[in-house]
């Protein structure tokens, strides 16, 4: 038999490794795109809410006036978007029951450590719009991924409700970064 006529076969070390990087679900885990639909929809509704306990420490913290306007104005669009997630649970039949969303625990976590680690001011100013934008992507990326889910599913009225979402997470985004291209980052470079 020729080299090339052999039977490969499978390298055992790599096996072994690769058997160690399985994880076996939870007793709980999505079985249906329905059930990842359900606890993404879960995992986001806790982010809004606390999103909204974040969001006036933010403010404060704040300085520049434009700033403090944007995410004034991204906290009374966060708590319709929280009562919009409550109708897709509605839509779905499901009860509006947040389960902790890590990502956004630590996004928060993030954004308190930079305001502790700078001075008041533009410096400041500039770290909470970073952490904000760093959330705001986060939330398109989920918003984004949960209208696919709902189109795929056939959820079309929870859908609609969630592109409205996206949309408006995009527009913050843009407001944010709007403000720190137009002031903040420039203020805060002539802060030496």
């Amino acid at each position: 038999m020729k080299n090339s006529e052999k039977p490969k076969q499978k390298d055992k070390k790599v096996e072994d490794k690769d058997d160690k990087l399985i994880v076996q679900p939870a007793n709980n885990a999505a079985a249906t795109l329905k059930d990842l639909f359900i606890e993404s929809l879960k995992d986001i509704y806790w982010a809004e809410n606390a999103l909204v306990s974040a969001l006036p420490k933010m403010a404060a913290n704040a300085t520049a006036v434009a700033l403090k306007s944007a995410i004034n104005d991204h906290l009374s669009v966060t708590k319709n978007q929280v009562a919009r997630l409550q109708n897709v649970f509605d839509l779905l039949g499901e009860k509006a029951v947040g389960k902790k969303c890590d990502a956004m625990e630590g996004l928060l976590k993030e954004g308190d450590s930079i305001i502790e680690e700078t001075m008041p001011g533009a410096v400041r100013d500039a770290g909470i719009i970073s952490a904000s934008q760093k959330i705001e992507h986060y939330e398109i990326a989920t918003y984004g991924t949960l209208v696919a889910f709902a189109k795929a599913l056939g959820e079309n009225d929870a859908a609609k409700l969630l592109t409205q979402t996206l949309a408006e997470e995009k527009e913050s985004d843009t407001v944010l970064n709007d403000v720190a291209l137009n002031a903040i980052n420039n203020i805060a470079v002539k802060n030496k």
